[in-house]
């Protein structure tokens, strides 16, 4: 066995495997505020990634659009969570979840009509080049010399920013009083009120949050598959990761994302020859995810649920 090769595809599994978790977050933020599954995580992203790219375009610099595209998106939070979720917050689940399948296809034809449908190239690498990182550390190089592994510079780029951004998200929920309350408010919605916490101010912090989110991860994985409507597709891949580490669970979403990470390197490489070829990746992690259905419906890290009646 070529340990160095194995090595290489465990790091890219594990790189592929941070930028999913990422995006699951944003699923598990909302469901386990607010018991409400967001259909729109993924417009969210497209919506995010769209706008930055095309301030690029017009001129303005990173730094100057990266902020704009910021505020834009808790701006859209706070108001989706405002305008559409509050007012249903005493309604049945089935119709918050329409809801956010209505607010996904609102956001997709409003992003045509103020945006557009072409294809964008976002080539978020020429980060790297603009003085921050310059001159780039030897982990930022393509090569590894002591263990000869290759690497793409911008996998390892991308991961150590989802994988920042994961931890700081990990110190607000621990450590800050706003984080403390969401934690509170997860638990047990009315005992959260009963204590005085603001149950629509946590919310809106939490759509505020998962905007950001939304943000980092469409430019993450724009540089992959480019700014256009199949960025929704590809983010469809995180709901195999939270249904695997649990609907409820922040860790579940980042083990569930490296799971998946590693699981489809590690399925290309020594599964192709047994299912006639490549495209594993396109249906290993919903496979995955369909036999944690059958045998642990609540996921790794999630909560098992029982009704008495």
């Amino acid at each position: 066995m070529d340990w160095v090769y194995l090595i290489e595809v465990l790091v890219g599994g594990l790189m592929s495997g941070v930028m999913y978790s990422l995006v699951a977050i944003g699923f598990v933020l909302i469901y386990k505020s607010s018991g409400i599954f967001n259909f729109a995580q993924g417009t969210m992203l497209l919506f995010a990634s769209l706008t930055f790219v095309k301030m690029t375009e017009n001129g303005i610099d990173f730094w100057t659009s990266l902020f704009i595209a910021a505020g834009i998106m808790v701006i859209f939070g706070v108001v989706t969570e405002r305008y559409v979720i509050r007012p249903l917050a005493n309604q049945d689940l089935l119709a918050l979840f329409m809801a956010t399948v209505g607010l996904a296809t609102f956001q997709e034809g409003f992003s045509q009509f103020i945006w557009d449908s072409d294809v964008h190239g976002l080539q978020m690498s020429k980060f790297l080049d603009i003085g921050l990182l310059d001159p780039a550390p030897i982990f930022m190089s393509d090569h590894v010399p002591w263990l000869d592994i290759l690497i793409p510079k911008f996998d390892i780029f991308a991961s150590l920013v989802a994988g920042s951004l994961i931890v700081v998200l990990a110190f607000f929920f621990q450590k800050t009083k706003t984080g403390l309350s969401l934690r509170a408010v997860s638990d047990d919605h009315m005992a959260a009120m009963a204590v005085g916490i603001p149950l629509q101010t946590v919310w809106a912090v939490v759509w505020a949050v998962t905007g950001i989110i939304a943000l980092v991860a469409g430019l993450l994985w724009a540089e992959r598959v480019s700014v256009s409507f199949t960025l929704i597709e590809a983010v469809m891949k995180a709901l195999p990761v939270i249904l695997i580490g649990g609907l409820t669970s922040i860790p579940g979403a980042i083990v569930g994302g490296l799971v998946i990470g590693v699981g489809e390197k590690l399925g290309e490489i020594y599964l192709a020859d047994v299912f006639g070829g490549q495209g594993i990746e396109l249906w290993f992690a919903y496979f995955m995810a369909l036999m944690f259905l059958v045998f642990r419906p609540q996921g790794m890290f999630g909560e098992k649920l029982i009704e008495r009646v």
